[in-house]
């Protein structure tokens, strides 16, 4: 936002929301929006302190004003809206208007929703992946890459950070570019952050690699599908990202890694973000068409989502969870180790690295052996992070309280959603060390008493806010409410159509 006093705003033509270039020098250029001042002294503008101290601008400098003209992407927008295609130029327009700032968050919102009014065509979904990837940086190693893939939405379920070390131990390229997190407490990225810093330039990554053959960084940090990352920021506040525009932000990255290989997992579940198998198979269907045109062979694992994978929810509890398995320790959660096994075993078939059936049993080796754990710690370190990280030092004084069983039977269903919505209510992911332990899973039979969870906050506000989300979500249910319950939400959402 920049502000100019109103009179002579409106004497060259500029309004309250307009767009503006401004120019500081040859090099350094701003588009902003304008909002009206009633205090700013005549012929003055006003900005921000932090764009005064990114632009090394003081106040008696004298800088360019213009007013720009409303994008015509806002056409092909408004297009979309009413239900008809567009064209590759069409869709290029409005990454590059993203990229350079000229979509304020309405019109962006209105786009990131605008699958909601009928899905992409495939045509559609190509020149999106394809616009998106080529308005940013492209990686550009000499080496082809590997790469494993979640659609999110389930709680727990880092098999990407073990999925990586394996790979890389055994010589594969497997950079790793992630988003935060948009609907769950906790993304790779975040997780990540509890070990290592996660932003770097595109060649401090590639040295990364170059050192250790993977890496584990946050894709925003870069200008890596830049498009990308603004359109999730305006989908985070409902936690809404309609599939059509997932398959794209997942391909988009790929496409600019330059992975020619890639594993997608999509966990499957009533209270997953995909909540049956048919509309699984028809995601699946669509990610591999679309690694058709670019050249990427990928892979498609439909897994059960009958609650989250591990035990431990929210950044600093699943990099816990992460430690413990690459570490072996006694109380590692066990389906997540066998989860990443079997990924990583995928990966290193459809790659040809082994025979058809031998890659299991390779990546369980490399666990095993603490091969993926030297390699683990060689990235961390590689990244910025302390050496030889015990798992059992992650977790930092924080709050804690437990939720008991308040009734014995058998849980039937797990409710990932309401687990999400009491995470994020204590803080996650903002906060690394807020989330949940789950002492309970999906088929155990349990006594009144017993533990259920175990909330972490770092401070009573929030703990009290996590404590209150649990009076409006229940997390577990029993006996045939939950059979019931898993019934009702075993629907096809209307966001995915179908191929076109």
């Amino acid at each position: 936002m920049a502000a100019l006093r109103e009179d002579e705003a409106l004497h060259y033509g500029i309004q309250a929301g307009d767009k503006v270039e401004i120019v500081f020098s040859k090099s350094k250029r701003l588009i902003c929006d304008i909002e009206f001042s009633s205090t700013l002294k005549p012929g003055y503008l006003g900005l921000y302190k932090e764009i005064t101290d990114k632009f090394d601008v003081e106040s008696e400098d004298i800088i360019e004003l213009s007013l720009i003209s409303r994008p015509l992407s806002i056409e092909a927008i408004k297009r979309k809206m009413r239900g008809e295609d567009l064209n590759y130029e069409d869709i290029h327009s409005i990454m590059t208007d993203i990229v350079q700032g000229r979509l304020g968050e309405v019109e962006l919102t209105y786009f990131a929703m605008s699958s909601f009014v009928r899905p992409y065509s495939e045509d559609e979904l190509y020149y999106l992946t394809k616009a998106m990837a080529e308005t940013g940086e492209m990686i550009n190693l000499p080496e082809k890459v590997v790469d494993k893939h979640c659609i999110g939405g389930l709680a727990g379920n880092r098999t990407t950070m073990v999925v990586i070390p394996i790979v890389a131990s055994l010589g594969l390229i497997i950079p790793k570019t992630s988003s935060r997190a948009i609907t769950s407490p906790s993304g790779t990225a975040d997780t990540m952050e509890v070990l290592a810093p996660v932003s770097f330039s595109m060649e401090e990554i590639k040295k990364i690699v170059r050192k250790t053959n993977g890496c584990m960084v946050w894709g925003g940090g870069l200008n890596l599908a830049p498009a990308d990352d603004k359109i999730i920021r305006v989908s985070r506040p409902l936690a809404m990202e309609p599939y059509d525009k997932m398959i794209v932000s997942i391909m988009a990255k790929k496409v600019a890694m330059g992975v020619d290989h890639l594993i997608i997992d999509i966990p499957t579940g009533p209270s997953a973000k995909v909540s049956n198998v048919k509309v699984a198979k028809l995601i699946g269907d669509k990610f591999k068409r679309l690694g058709a045109r670019f050249g990427i062979k990928v892979g498609i694992n439909i897994s059960p989502a009958d609650q989250p994978v591990g035990n431990g929810i929210g950044p600093a509890l699943e990099a816990r969870d992460v430690l413990r398995v690459l570490q072996q320790h006694h109380y590692r959660p066990m389906d997540l180790e066998n989860k990443a096994i079997h990924l990583a075993g995928e990966l290193l078939e459809l790659k040809g690295f082994c025979r058809k059936g031998q890659g299991k049993k390779i990546a369980y080796e490399q666990i095993k052996s603490g091969k993926a754990w030297e390699k683990m710690n060689d990235i961390i370190v590689a990244q910025g992070g302390k050496s030889d990280l015990s798992s059992e030092e992650i977790i930092k004084k924080v709050l804690k309280y437990q939720v008991l069983a308040a009734q014995s039977g058998e849980i039937t269903y797990v409710d990932n959603k309401a687990i999400n919505a009491v995470c994020m209510n204590l803080g996650a992911p903002k906060d690394k060390q807020a989330g949940m332990h789950m002492h309970c899973r999906y088929g155990q039979k349990i006594k009144k008493g017993e533990k259920l969870f175990t909330l972490y906050a770092s401070n009573s506000t929030r703990l009290g806010l996590g404590i209150a989300s649990i009076n409006h979500n229940q997390l577990v249910y029993f006996g045939q409410k939950g059979l019931d319950r898993a019934e009702s939400r075993n629907h096809t959402p209307g966001i995915l159509l179908g191929k076109r």
